[in-house]
């Protein structure tokens, strides 16, 4: 590991926007630690990048294996630049008086729990470090200002998200640690990929929606990571232009 060049956490790294954000960094000249449920996932992204990078495989739910990922870090880079909360979960679209309480709880402790345990550790390490400071980014997404049908806890863990950006970005000032959030609609990952066969909508309609690139993703991370320590992104939204988002749809 090159411990002259800055260091970057990218949570949910194996797929998606965390492959993508995590390559987009590499090649901004990030040491890049990755971290995610698969190791194998883990493993192809990190063959995709020039150079080292440290590959923890994390469930980002668990306590105990959070505080392993940032012992390694520590270990092995020894210092925290930039954290990417980007690990998330959905759950089956059923109407919420169907819901099972464990999917509930399964995608509070991944989306949320897991952002404040890795947003946590992050803090700790970037305040004792030599130079202090860093930058956090969240994954908000749409979610986060509008819900889709029968999504109670994915609405729900991103609508919280928000309020923790906001508050990391006001408690990390006197730290010079930043904070802000990226909105995500329709990027091409395999998350949205049954968006291209059509989706239901609130009319109870199915219909196909129009996604971006999720390149178009990783290059607005890259410049809100990019921004010096008086200046902050704290949301962006990122989105398919077509998407049924804006106005009535």
């Amino acid at each position: 590991m090159n411990a002259s060049t800055p260091v970057a956490l990218v949570t949910g790294a194996g797929s998606g926007v965390g492959r993508a954000a995590a390559l987009a960094l590499a090649r901004e000249g990030y040491t890049l630690v990755l971290a995610g449920r698969r190791r194998d996932a883990l493993e192809q992204t990190a063959a995709q990048i020039a150079g080292d990078a440290l590959v923890v495989p994390t469930d980002v739910a668990d306590p105990a294996s959070v505080a392993a990922l940032f012992e390694a870090i520590a270990e092995r880079v020894g210092r925290l630049d930039l954290l990417f909360n980007n690990a998330g979960i959905g759950a089956p679209a059923v109407p919420i008086e169907d819901l099972p309480f464990e999917d509930w709880k399964r995608v509070v402790d991944v989306n949320l729990n897991g952002a404040f345990l890795c947003a946590q550790a992050a803090i700790r390490m970037m305040r004792a470090q030599t130079p202090s400071g860093g930058r956090i980014i969240n994954n908000g997404s749409i979610a986060a200002h509008s819900p889709r049908p029968n999504g109670a806890p994915y609405t729900a863990t991103k609508h919280a998200l928000t309020g923790l950006t906001k508050q990391i970005a006001l408690d990390g000032r006197a730290s010079g640690i930043t904070c802000g959030q990226i909105d995500i609609g329709n990027a091409a990952t395999e998350m949205v990929a049954p968006m291209a066969q059509g989706i239901r909508q609130p009319d109870g309609t199915i219909r196909v929606e129009a996604t971006m690139d999720v390149e178009h993703v990783a290059r607005a991370i890259v410049y809100m990571a990019s921004l010096p320590p008086e200046a902050n992104v704290l949301f962006m939204t990122v989105m398919a232009s077509s998407m049924p988002f804006v106005g009535r749809g």
